[in-house]
């Protein structure tokens, strides 16, 4: 499944070097599988902040996540974009990712455009007088329009090609292919049964 646009509304998320600690608390990481983990977004950022993004209803159902500087550093952890994309984040605009967490994130299919400082404040100040601004961020361009706001974003190359040519899901990509996989295991001899 290529992804070319991704349409919706949107949630602001004021802050600088929100790690994947933050987003999704280190007590979460022992499930077997990740499900359930939307549950916990920012779970202990939400019980001391009550108007948290995420526990505000007017963003409720939001697509696209508008994040500032350094945006998932921290540890490797993929159960952080794993929560925010079974929230329903399907893309973040944000001044800056770790490429930890970009890499993670992409994998998932959730592509990570960055934008300049300013036109990120301009589009979290919008959302947030706004909630019901649909915005539209495309892969091929990076172009992110919100009613009549637009900001230039960008895509590493090979993550945007990736979206735009179905190579994003490694996964799928081995299991598409999967005759030559059994294919290589059976020449190895430290693989048996396989």
């Amino acid at each position: 499944m290529t992804i070319a646009l991704v349409s919706g509304r949107a949630l602001p998320l004021r802050g600088n070097e929100l790690d994947t600690d933050r987003i999704m608390p280190a007590r979460f990481l022992k499930a077997v599988t990740f499900e359930g983990l939307e549950q916990h977004v920012f779970e202990d950022d939400r019980k001391t902040n009550p108007s948290h993004p995420f526990s505000n209803p007017a963003y409720r159902g939001a697509a696209i996540l508008v994040a500032n500087e350094n945006f998932g550093c921290g540890s490797s952890r993929e159960h952080a974009p794993q929560g925010l994309q079974r929230w329903g984040i399907k893309a973040i605009v944000g001044e800056s990712f770790s490429e930890i967490f970009r890499g993670n994130s992409s994998v998932l299919g959730v592509p990570c455009f960055t934008a300049d400082k300013a036109s990120i404040e301009q589009l979290q100040t919008l959302i947030e007088q706004k909630p019901d601004t649909v915005v539209t961020a495309d892969v091929a361009t990076g172009t992110i329009t919100a009613g009549d706001l637009t900001i230039q974003g960008t895509l590493p190359a090979g993550v945007r090609d990736a979206f735009l040519t179905d190579k994003w899901n490694p996964t799928s990509m081995l299991l598409a292919d999967f005759d030559r996989v059994r294919a290589t295991a059976a020449k190895l001899p430290y693989v048996a049964g396989f």
